[in-house]
């Protein structure tokens, strides 16, 4: 879920409250920047937990094939990440365990509420009545307390999609204390990283003898 929008990864994070990194595909992270923070985070509290769009990542490049249904097939994010954050604590010489749950079809499957069985009802009873008074390529909503005929056309054209420069993703932000996953700071990592891989590639400075005069 998330394939390309990740307003569900963070809705649920805001809910939650208990998150500290929501990724998803509107905003690009940097994998280094993501594992030094998360070392940072786990130094501080021993714990962190982590919410992943299934379209995160998709900026760090594809396959190029597609499945049967002509879409594209995506990174494996969650396997990816799990790899990549084993292998950087290995390699720091941390001991760390790793928990990977894949909710797709728990979230799916909550069992239904009194609400939520006469809301499924008035909306079956309703798309019905639409068929039968020669409508067709609608959907049924519930819109200020009135049940309506909707083209599916009109609730399909604009896709849903997170702002990165908006109030909900700030608030996300502000709530994960996660940083900032920006183009712009993802550009003064990668300058970090030339001037660190350049420093430890010359050579140490030859120590000066001094001589001293009694």
């Amino acid at each position: 879920m998330g394939r390309q929008s990740g307003f569900i990864a963070l809705l649920a994070s805001l809910a939650s409250r208990d998150v500290d990194y929501c990724l998803i595909p509107e905003v690009p992270f940097h994998v280094l920047t993501l594992l030094r923070h998360l070392k940072y985070s786990l130094e501080k509290k021993d714990h962190v937990v982590i919410v992943i769009a299934e379209g995160a990542g998709s900026h760090l490049g594809s396959s190029g094939e597609k499945d049967l249904s002509g879409n594209p097939i995506l990174l494996d994010i969650g396997n990816f990440l799990k790899k990549n954050i084993s292998n950087y604590f290995k390699k720091e010489g941390i001991e760390i365990a790793i928990k990977y749950i894949d909710p797709t079809y728990m979230i799916r499957s909550v069992p239904p509420n009194a609400y939520d069985s006469i809301y499924c009802s008035m909306l079956a009873q309703n798309a019905v009545h639409g068929a039968m008074a020669g409508f067709s390529g609608f959907t049924v909503g519930l819109i200020n307390e009135h049940y309506v005929f909707l083209p599916i056309k009109a609730v399909t054209t604009v896709p849903k999609v997170v702002d990165p420069q908006g109030r909900t993703w700030f608030r996300l932000m502000d709530s994960t204390r996660q940083p900032d996953f920006s183009p712009v700071s993802n550009v003064f990592v990668s300058l970090a990283e030339a001037i660190e891989k350049e420093v430890k590639h010359k050579e140490p400075p030859k120590k000066q003898t001094q001589t001293s005069y009694y």
